[in-house]
């Protein structure tokens, strides 16, 4: 099942009400504000629930440019731009 774009996988139930499900999912949002849920995981085992979360995990390439380990080089100032455009580059 998918709920907002996250997808559920529920076990050891077959009726959660849906304001239940939501609830959990914005649980794992509110836990981890700066990651994306991809999915979490509701079994259900008596009175307990556990829950697993899974998010997206961001991730910035980064390169070794004119000795300076970087993302983007939007951030550099005029002059170490023009040593990046300067640069001689080996085959």
């Amino acid at each position: 099942m998918t709920v907002n774009n996250i997808e559920v996988v529920l076990t050891g139930t077959d009726n959660m009400k849906q304001e239940e499900i939501e609830a959990y999912i914005q649980r794992g949002k509110e836990a981890e504000p700066k990651k994306e849920l991809a999915k979490i995981e509701i079994n259900v085992d008596g009175e307990f629930v556990d829950l697993k979360y899974h998010y997206n995990m961001p991730f910035e390439r980064i390169r070794r440019i004119t000795g300076y380990l970087v993302g983007t080089t939007d951030r550099w100032n005029n002059a170490k731009k023009a040593e990046l455009r300067d640069r001689v580059k080996h085959d």
